[in-house]
């Protein structure tokens, strides 16, 4: 399940394993498990979170490889520095998303997708196939709907913004398509789109010159675009917070 389901749905993965990585990485990421901690060793872990050593030692080695603790012989497992968590990883993503929304974030965000999905738009216009296309033109097409809600506008612009990471050719750039769902997700609890028909008509707009530029296989306007999306997107999540002025906590709404 993505971040974005999971902000519109509210429900999470519920198997042990999840349950344990779900617990502790949130903890982490939120600062209630405060940096430089020792963990509590395998016997207090598995009473408190009641699951199996297997189960436990295999969330501790799904945690270390998002950066988030690493075990030391004769030390025990230290929970690891923010610079060290992998904020490309959809979890930790997640995380960070339900510790509360802030200006600082929303800017990271909008930054490294900037850095990303211009370029990926760009390598679209140069390698995407005539079916490609056509099926990026179906998806642009479902933007074009008034009764439109949050959820499915998010939903289809998900759908947009992989379908042209997926046409860039990168595997670098389908990996990063984490980002643009956590993007989504904040678009999705702050101030979506589907708001007013004049703000559905404008996304609708924007997202089909994106495909226009593509096909017409122009990277220059394809890289114009996409840049205007996503900067019209970070303006409307920033006019949201700075008129509320406070973080916006996901685990309450």
């Amino acid at each position: 399940m993505g971040l974005l389901e999971s902000a519109i749905t509210g429900k999470k993965r519920s198997s042990s394993h999840a349950h344990v990585v779900a617990e502790l990485g949130s903890s982490i990421v939120s600062g209630r498990i405060k940096v430089g901690t020792i963990l509590p060793g395998d016997n207090e872990l598995t009473q408190r979170f009641n699951v199996s050593r297997t189960v436990l030692r295999e969330a501790m080695k799904t945690l270390a490889a998002k950066g988030l603790i690493e075990p030391k012989a004769k030390v025990g497992t230290r929970v690891l520095p923010s610079d060290k968590w992998n904020f490309f990883d959809p979890d930790v993503l997640g995380w960070r998303f339900d510790a509360g929304i802030d200006q600082t974030f929303t800017d990271y965000l909008a930054e490294i997708r900037l850095a990303l999905e211009p370029a990926a738009a760009a390598a679209a216009a140069m390698r995407a196939t005539s079916d490609d296309i056509v099926a990026l033109y179906a998806i642009a097409a479902k933007f074009d709907n008034l009764s439109h809600t949050p959820e499915t506008i998010a939903k289809v612009d998900l759908d947009f913004h992989i379908a042209i990471a997926r046409m860039s050719g990168n595997p670098f750039m389908r990996s990063a398509t984490a980002l643009i769902e956590a993007a989504l997700a904040i678009s999705f609890r702050l101030s979506s789109p589907a708001a007013s028909p004049e703000m559905i008509d404008a996304i609708a707009d924007n997202h089909l010159r994106i495909a226009h530029a593509i096909a017409s296989r122009d990277p220059e306007k394809a890289v114009a675009a996409m840049r205007h999306v996503i900067d019209v997107g970070r303006s409307r999540i920033t006019r949201c917070l700075t008129e509320d002025q406070i973080p916006i906590s996901t685990t309450s709404a």
